[in-house]
């Protein structure tokens, strides 16, 4: 038993309910540390329960121990909190600091082939007219939207031959991955091209719109930071007078990441899996808040096991293979992806990704919240144990 004193002189209790001692006004009160309840009454309206088993009275009578409580007592003490605003801490410290990071996310993989024929059903049934943005979220499995993860929502968008997506602006940060078809993107008046493969973001509170002026649908995947305004509800939209922003175009733009350049990188080195970080031009991550980075795994070739605080959505450009993702809970799971495929990791996964060709390499592109947790002091990355 800790001895350690916390002295209290508190109004003397009429009864004690276990031992029913009689009443001292010269009583006074101590308290050793240790984690139980002892109720005492106060009067006929007010219950004290306090985080100790034992207590000791001082005074004439000499010092008397009590014990612990009764189920029953400490029932109507938990049941006599909710009127007072409070919850008691020690029922849900496991909750609150766990020993590991413990996200709701689970894997889960959308496969494109399966999710493009309810896309195409879109584009014919929801005009420009009935949908700002014809999206299609991807809702986690074990979550609401917007959660694709914990901290990640991603959305499958199309745009239909000659159509524009109106002109706004939000606080919330967008990067997009084009899947396949050629259409543009305008952010504060620059006009970009958008082609398979390129990354475009669009910056917290940036005029922006896009359209389609081909011949064929434009479809991208959409990834925002829109979990996080779940708990910091600042998140707000405004809409441009017209449909187009004015812009020019400007192919070069800072916000436009063609993947051919990205390829070409990975491509050159010699190791079996590459990783290229996406970084604008003051060498900074694309963001404060969604990191972007491109993975090459060779033929037959794997990544490490690795292991990392933050969550992931993965984006096949090209190639098949399998993942092994093995979240804190321990429940490993394999994604088997193909081209065009897009799949969630849950924050702290041990994950390695296998290529299955063994004359190709395989391709992913990986939103994930590193900069979110690099500034506000939060990651922790290591090396998996194989």
């Amino acid at each position: 038993m800790d001895r350690r004193r916390i002295p209290a002189t508190i109004p003397v209790p009429r009864t004690i309910q276990e031992g029913q001692l009689t009443y001292n006004p010269n009583w006074k009160l101590c308290f050793f540390r240790k984690p139980a309840a002892l109720t005492v009454f106060l009067d006929l309206r007010c219950t004290l329960t306090l985080q100790y088993t034992y207590i000791e009275l001082l005074g004439s009578m000499g010092s008397i121990i009590g014990t612990e409580p009764t189920d029953s007592a400490m029932q109507e003490y938990l049941q006599s909190l909710p009127r007072m605003n409070m919850e008691p801490l020690w029922t849900r410290m496991s909750a609150m600091v766990p020993p590991s990071p413990n996200p709701a996310c689970q894997p889960h993989l959308w496969s494109y082939s399966d999710c493009h024929p309810f896309l195409s059903q879109a584009g014919n049934l929801v005009t420009e007219q009935m949908a700002e943005r014809r999206v299609l979220m991807l809702v986690n499995p074990s979550m609401k939207a917007p959660h694709t993860t914990d901290t990640l929502y991603g959305g499958l968008q199309w745009v239909n031959p000659g159509e524009v997506a109106p002109a706004h602006r939000h606080i919330a940060y967008a990067a997009r991955f084009i899947i396949e078809g050629n259409g543009f993107t305008a952010v504060e008046g620059k006009k970009m091209p958008l082609a398979r493969g390129d990354v475009v973001v669009t910056p917290t509170w940036h005029w922006h719109d896009h359209g389609n002026e081909s011949d064929d649908p434009v479809v991208w995947l959409d990834v925002l930071n829109l979990p996080l305004f779940t708990y910091l509800p600042v998140n707000f939209a405004e809409n441009y007078e017209k449909d187009r922003y004015p812009s020019v175009e400007d192919p070069s733009a800072d916000w436009r990441h063609p993947w051919q350049k990205t390829q070409t990188i990975l491509d050159e080195t010699k190791e079996p899996h590459a990783i290229f970080h996406y970084r604008n031009s003051r060498g900074l991550p694309l963001s404060t808040t969604i990191g972007v980075q491109a993975e090459r795994v060779g033929p037959s070739s794997s990544s490490k096991p690795s292991q990392d605080v933050s969550s992931f959505l993965y984006h096949c450009y090209s190639g098949k293979g399998h993942s092994v993702i093995t979240p804190p809970n321990g429940e490993q799971k394999s994604i088997y992806w193909h081209g065009r495929d897009t799949f969630a990791v849950p924050a702290w996964s041990k994950v390695q990704h296998f290529n299955e060709s063994s004359t190709e390499p395989a391709y992913l592109v990986g939103f994930h919240d590193g900069p979110f947790l690099d500034n506000l002091g939060l990651r922790a990355s290591m090396a998996a144990a194989e």
